[in-house]
């Protein structure tokens, strides 16, 4: 395995490339809609994917979010709205004391919200991170459940 060419060292603020970087995907976000430089989740660009499905008793959401755990993960319900988030912080001790010749993972943050259908019961919700995958459940209210009616 090769290490890379370009080694840089910490010094204190941003790094040159990784601020050009930003800057680009900032200006690419916008052309295309989007916000690429802010991983909140809210672009098509966002590296977190979320799927929401239902049966005739639960909605459940789906958040792919690797390399979180669980005490990174913080999920709000509140007036018909789901909103989970979750912030990793990267230690900012310097780099040079630490013997680093690459860093890219560094300070990430997600954030998604959604309005759910009144169906939707706020009283018990269900919530377990596992292999990177945030699994919600919420249970539909009794009374907007389907029923099956009786022929006589």
């Amino acid at each position: 395995m090769a290490l890379p060419t370009r080694v840089s060292r910490h010094n204190g603020g941003n790094e040159p490339y990784e601020t050009m970087q930003r800057d680009f995907d900032t200006m690419l976000g916008r052309f295309f809609g989007g916000n690429m430089s802010d991983y909140d989740g809210g672009s098509r660009f966002s590296p977190y994917s979320v799927d929401v499905r239902e049966d005739a008793d639960h909605l459940y959401v789906e958040a792919e979010l690797p390399g979180f755990r669980k005490e990174d993960v913080d999920i709000t319900l509140e007036n018909q709205t789901l909103t989970i988030s979750a912030e990793r912080k990267m230690s900012n001790e310097p780099k040079q004391d630490q013997g680093w010749l690459l860093r890219e993972r560094r300070n990430t943050r997600f954030t998604r919200s959604f309005t759910l259908p009144a169906t939707i019961s706020d009283q018990k919700v269900d919530a377990k991170l596992t292999d990177g995958v945030l699994t919600i459940t919420l249970n539909k209210r009794e009374e907007t459940k389907p029923r099956k009616i009786q022929v006589s």
